[in-house]
């Protein structure tokens, strides 16, 4: 089974969310960042990478704070969700349309893939 990570950014009642481009299988969806755990990888390195790669920022990952499984496209995956602290503001976006601060009360009615939608789920319930 694959490993995947997201990153949660809270701010009171408000969480860091992006917004795919369109033309992936998740395009035009809002998501926690993150990604999949490359080989040799451990899922701390996995969310930093990421957080790099598609928002151009540098994270502390804190805690790991759900897990939950997934598929897609027929695979398998465990989903790692951790806190989160962002080392800048200045994204740079590569994946995504744009990055954004939204009430998680807010989020439940906005498009979300359901590995991201589980850990909007727990958030609400915690």
């Amino acid at each position: 089974m694959r490993i995947s990570t997201a990153g949660v950014v809270l701010r009171g009642e408000k969480v860091l969310v992006a917004l795919r481009k369109p033309g992936t299988s998740i395009g035009e969806s809002w998501e926690f960042p993150g990604g999949k755990v490359k080989r040799g990888e451990r899922p701390v390195e996995a969310l930093q990478r990421e957080f790099r790669e598609e928002l151009g920022i540098g994270v502390e990952v804190g805690t790991l704070i759900f897990e939950g499984r997934f598929s897609n496209r027929g695979q398998d995956y465990l989903l790692h969700a951790y806190n989160v602290e962002l080392e800048s503001e200045e994204f740079r976006l590569k994946e995504h349309q744009k990055v954004q601060w939204i009430d998680l009360t807010a989020l439940q009615s906005l498009p979300m893939a359901d590995s991201d939608r589980q850990i909007l789920t727990f958030l609400l319930a915690s």
